[in-house]
């Protein structure tokens, strides 16, 4: 509860302060959350510690640059920095590199390359209900505080930070997506792809803000970036309830080899989960393709062709370790013991089927939550 009303404030916040402390309100019981697993405790004590270090670590880099900000604009408030920006007062240099210090913070916390290193360590030791929480919430907070403070406060500084986050976006996706491939574990695999999917999302935030017809391929960013959230967030949900489910003797298992022949131990459990890796990869029909399509023609839109073309290639080898899962859950032989699935809790149950009816409704008919993802960037900005 703590960290979700942080992540609230984090979304919301109009000026610097706030903003720092929604960053440390929604943080610190992640640091807590993390380290709670009972039958990884080991693992997941490192994965707490690593997180709570490098998350400290960079929470300096915000409180600083905040410091730095202020020393430019005399005022806390985003709207007090606009207008600072469009006068053109105070000292550049003190400007750019508090915009810099602040993005290495947001940037962080959403699992951007080079600040990526705690994602899979954390992602693969915490409790994996704690996962999906992290792996959804945490990023649509992030994103959310991204926007508001790049659209609202640094918009008249757009030429500034348009290029470095473009270079951040590729870096991303090709860091998540190769290093995805050499996984065996699959909340490992699913952390990297994480990381890819926020090269994606930083892909739709650098795209072009005014909203065009969409019938002709033109989107917002804003637009672009809460539909992709949206069904983002319902996949992650759903695949890491699956991971929940998937056991042998001492509890979870995650290593790849073990989840073989699991579509003929549970056809079900594992069609569902083939469905969340397919809405991943972007196949069309699934909510994952929309989510795609948006953010590359919000980038289009902007004249980022390079940075789309960068993006179609990573989700391209996306593609393959997406599907060598499937193929070692439908075409593996299980070694010995197969794989054993426990029967889910009505909440798990629920939380599956919501998240694979939004990843097919939204890959179907993806029209009405984009127009009110239009209407809802209004709030943003």
């Amino acid at each position: 509860m703590f960290a979700v009303a942080g992540m609230m404030v984090f979304a919301a916040a109009n000026d610097l302060l706030t903003l720092f402390v929604g960053l440390e309100v929604l943080s610190l019981p992640l640091y807590l959350l993390t380290g709670l697993a009972r039958r990884r405790r080991l693992l997941s004590q490192e994965a707490a510690m690593k997180y709570f270090l490098l998350g400290a670590f960079s929470s300096g880099f915000v409180i600083y640059g905040i410091a730095l900000i202020y020393g430019y604009a005399g005022t806390m408030s985003f709207a007090g920095i606009h207008e600072a920006i469009a006068n053109n007062i105070g000292n550049r240099t003190l400007l750019l590199f508090g915009l810099a210090m602040v993005l290495v913070g947001i940037l962080f916390k959403v699992g951007a390359a080079p600040f990526q290193a705690w994602t899979p360590d954390v992602y693969q030791g915490a409790p994996t209900q704690v996962t999906a929480f992290m792996g959804a919430a945490t990023k649509v907070a992030a994103f959310f505080a991204m926007m508001r403070f790049l659209y609202v406060a640094f918009d008249g500084e757009r030429w500034s930070w348009v290029p470095v986050l473009s270079v951040i976006a590729v870096l991303t996706m090709v860091v998540g997506a190769i290093l995805a491939v050499a996984q065996t574990d699959v909340k490992r695999m699913l952390a990297y792809s994480s990381i890819t999917h926020t090269g994606f999302l930083i892909t739709g935030l650098v795209g072009a803000q005014s909203a065009g017809v969409l019938s002709s391929g033109a989107i917002s960013s804003t637009q672009a970036v809460l539909f992709y959230l949206v069904t983002y967030s319902f996949m992650t949900l759903g695949a890491f309830a699956v991971v929940s489910l998937v056991r042998d003797a001492a509890g979870e298992t995650t290593e790849m080899a073990r989840w073989a022949g699991l579509g003929k131990e549970s056809p079900l459990v594992a069609g569902v989960f083939a469905l969340f890796l397919l809405g991943f990869a972007g196949i069309p029909l699934t909510a994952g393709f929309a989510g795609k399509w948006a953010v590359f023609a919000s980038a289009m839109s902007a004249g980022l062709w390079p940075v789309v073309v960068a993006a179609v290639l990573t989700s391209a080898l996306a593609v393959f370790f997406y599907v060598r899962l499937i193929v070692v859950m439908y075409f593996h032989e299980a070694q010995g013991e197969g794989p054993s699935v426990t029967l889910p809790s009505a909440m798990t149950s629920v939380t599956i089927g919501v998240a694979a009816l939004v990843t097919v409704a939204l890959g179907v008919l993806p029209g009405p939550v984009l127009d009110l993802a239009a209407h809802a960037g209004d709030f943003i900005r």
